[in-house]
């Protein structure tokens, strides 16, 4: 399978939550765990395999917030190349033939710093994160979690430099009906703007549980006709003693995954909160057999 093979019509299964379950393997809350690229490879590919071992057809690398803005904050800027460089080659090591590793770019951070960060310097840092991602042997970057259009813009513009797909997703878990970004942005104003940058892909990722999507996807299927990459939460957590409980179940979140197809997803996968189990009952659910893109782990 390719990343041209996966185009609207079908429909492929990525993976699920990967900072919930670095949290279930002693992550502290608010750690940056893109370091464990380093220092801990072992556990991340324990991560990424749980995943292709579930039925992904798609993983991600561990490097949401390994651009040079991000990980100056955790003070690790110096390590930036090498966490990204060790992020795709652990996810293509557990991933073998079985899947598509795409390199995961996520915001830059700055609200986090008390300086000003330039239209310049983020695309600096974007274009040098994508630069080692495409070096590696990704076969796709997606730009994640994003919630200003001009900052995806910039980061978007920097990954199309090295040639791979790109794809761009956004939370919209704000507004009235719990349908704009963060800063204001709606579905079709996202999907215009990335579809005019050139993008491969566009979709929304985390804020909400799979049945708040289904307008979403349904928006931005309809304002763009680029393929569609969805990955909703299990749910909203609820707090128990300092740690997040989701209380959506994978058989709920598989029944309406048949939902997000037919509402125009291409990709489907699960973001925080979700775990393998999630992604084994969407491959095994009787609704999405057949479908280019879903397997059973035993398949594998």
């Amino acid at each position: 399978m390719r990343f041209a093979e996966c185009v609207r019509g079908s429909f492929t299964l990525s993976d699920g939550a990967w900072g919930t379950e670095f949290q279930k393997l002693g992550a502290r809350l608010g750690e940056c765990t893109d370091g464990w690229n380093l220092t801990k490879p072992e556990l991340v590919r324990h991560v990424a395999e749980s995943y292709v071992q579930a039925g992904s057809r798609v993983i991600l690398t561990n490097t949401f917030r390994a651009n040079s803005i991000s990980l100056s904050h955790y003070g690790l800027r110096a390590e930036c190349a090498a966490i990204n460089r060790a992020g795709v080659k652990i996810s293509q090591q557990a991933v073998g033939n079985s899947a598509l590793v795409f390199a995961s770019m996520g915001p830059s951070g700055k609200l986090l710093l008390t300086k000003e960060v330039t239209p310049e310097q983020l695309s600096e840092a974007f274009f040098q994160q994508a630069e080692v991602l495409a070096a590696g042997g990704s076969d796709a970057i997606l730009i994640e979690t994003m919630t200003d259009i001009e900052e995806a813009r910039i980061a978007a513009a920097a990954a199309l430099k090295t040639q791979l797909p790109v794809i761009v997703s956004f939370v919209f878990d704000s507004g009235k009906h719990k349908d704009r970004t963060i800063m204001g942005a709606t579905p079709e104003q996202v999907a215009t703007a990335m579809t005019s940058e050139g993008v491969d892909a566009i979709g929304a990722n985390c804020g909400l549980g799979i049945q708040q999507f289904i307008p979403v996807c349904q928006r931005l299927a309809a304002a763009s006709p680029l393929p569609v990459w969805i990955k909703p939460n299990a749910g909203l957590p609820e707090m128990a003693g300092g740690i997040a409980k989701y209380n959506t179940t994978p058989e709920d979140f598989a029944d309406v995954a048949q939902e997000l197809r037919d509402a125009g997803a291409t990709f489907l996968g699960g973001c925080c909160g979700t775990t393998p189990a999630f992604i084994r009952a969407m491959a095994g659910h009787p609704a999405l057999q057949n479908t280019a893109g879903v397997a059973k782990a035993s398949e594998k």
